[in-house]
């Protein structure tokens, strides 16, 4: 096997080489800090934290940056709405998306450049377009002559004598076309600046991330990520300067996730129907919300509502159900050391074939969860045996760990949500219903179900689960 990614300058899957053998570069465009994050952003958080732990699976040492973009128009508005300093506002929100990483259970990247702490290889890439003819000065600003970059367009599709329809920025008589963006905006009196050699002012959004990652992975990165709406202008604009600048491809693969409906519209702030992923997290438990987005392919359009979620839980739920049973015989199985049975054995070698084979093939996340509900059903079966070997219960639970790895679509063990208290009622529990204390046992089972903890009576004894 392979790994097949889906290029989207190429529109076609290739295959995975990576420039330096056993390493791998991704950059994934991060957030504007001058808020909360919301669905939409969680999307590409989630997803391309899954594409660098399958990366680390296939043991690749992995290099993942992600920017902040930490001073532009929004937060200087943000910092007069809250009477504060752009920083601030900076610090308050890249806090609150650190935050938000940890709830749903994504780690932080190898690195989060800022943009005011990059100022200095900003406008040096800026000064290196102007010296090869691709930038120019007009009152302060410093734009990027768009049509002396022949392949402009490339990215997107878009032909670039109508690219002046889709720019999202207003007509500025100073450009010598309409379709020129911007590199550097001289600043307006009281805002925040730096000094250049085109006056005070501060970076356009596209030039950061060019500047960045050549900083920080290389004239060419292995993988460049982000949301489908910044396939245009963003990317396009990303690589005009970059190639320029380096004469060489900005990025070998291009991955761009899909949009996020929300009860069947598209999430728009004109709209107003923008879920942040601070009150999700208040609703729902992680593993579900890295369920719900890993249920539908990356590239597909994704949509959320109240009963996707429902069923995203019942889901889940035979997941968990299944690895506490497992756990729970595991307890109790015999210390031998047999072998895995040979025909158990076939069978979660060709699951875990599977699962691999549906990652390889452009990360497809939703065929991975099927092979993990074959996984359920094969073991389900399992502890319908009588008689289990421990080494068969160990290769399932060994199988499910590394694919769970990945997706972590599971927490890694229940015990750990156990407080000594809990534990203390649920032995009180256990000897109240020896000594046929019926009222006591239902009485604690009680309590304990109020605590979110349901209990539950099997073949091989009392088990637990959170609801």
């Amino acid at each position: 096997m392979a790994l097949q990614i889906y290029n989207t300058l190429t529109r076609t899957k290739e295959k995975f080489v990576s420039q330096e053998p056993g390493k791998a570069s991704i950059y994934v465009c991060g957030p504007t800090v001058y808020g909360y994050i919301h669905i939409g952003n969680a999307r590409p958080v989630i997803f391309f934290d899954i594409v660098r732990r399958y990366l680390e699976n296939q043991n690749y040492e992995v290099n993942y940056v992600v920017n902040f973009t930490d001073v532009d128009d929004k937060l200087i508005r943000k910092a007069e709405e809250m009477n504060t300093s752009v920083s601030d506002v900076a610090e308050t929100f890249i806090e609150a998306y650190y935050a938000d990483l940890e709830g749903l259970g994504v780690p932080r990247a190898t690195a989060n450049p800022r943009v005011t702490d990059n100022m200095g290889i900003i406008i040096e890439f800026i000064e290196d377009l102007e010296r090869k003819g691709f930038a120019y000065e007009n009152g302060g600003d410093v734009f990027f002559r768009t049509n002396k970059f022949e392949s402009y367009g490339k990215l997107s599709g878009q032909n670039i004598g109508e690219l002046q329809f889709g720019i999202r920025v207003d007509v500025d008589e100073r450009k010598e076309n309409p379709e020129d963006f911007v590199l550097w905006k001289a600043a307006k009196p009281g805002e925040i600046h730096w000094s250049s050699p085109w006056g005070e002012g501060r970076p356009g959004w596209h030039i950061e991330c060019s500047a960045m990652s050549r900083h920080l992975l290389g004239d060419t990165i292995d993988i460049h990520g982000g949301g489908q709406d910044l396939q245009f202008p963003h990317h396009e604009c990303e690589i005009a300067q970059s190639e320029v600048v380096t004469g060489k491809p900005l990025a070998r693969y291009w991955m761009h996730n899909g949009y996020i409906n929300i009860d069947g519209e598209k999430m728009s702030k004109s709209l107003g129907n923008g879920v942040l992923v601070k009150d999700l997290r208040s609703h729902y438990k992680r593993e579900a919300l890295r369920y719900f987005m890993l249920s539908t392919h990356y590239r597909n359009q994704l949509s959320f509502t109240e009963e996707t979620m429902t069923q995203v839980e019942r889901s889940l739920e035979r997941i968990t159900n299944a690895v506490g049973n497992l756990r729970h015989r595991l307890g109790s199985a015999a210390k031998e050391s047999a072998e895995v049975t040979p025909e158990w054995n076939d069978k979660l070698l060709q699951i875990g074939a599977t699962f691999h084979a549906k990652m390889q093939d452009d990360f497809n996340t939703p065929d991975a969860i099927t092979a993990i509900f074959e996984w359920v059903t094969e073991v389900n079966g399992l502890l319908q045996q009588a008689d289990v070997s421990r080494a068969d219960l160990e290769a399932a639970e060994k199988l499910f760990a590394e694919m769970n790895s990945i997706l972590r679509i599971v927490a890694d063990t229940e015990s750990e949500l156990l407080d000594q208290d809990i534990e203390n009622l649920i032995t009180e529990r256990g000897e109240a219903r020896k000594a046929k204390n019926w009222a006591r046992a239902d009485e604690i089972r009680d309590l304990l179900d109020a605590q979110g903890i349901l209990l539950e009576d099997t073949p091989q004894g009392m088990r637990w689960r959170r609801k």
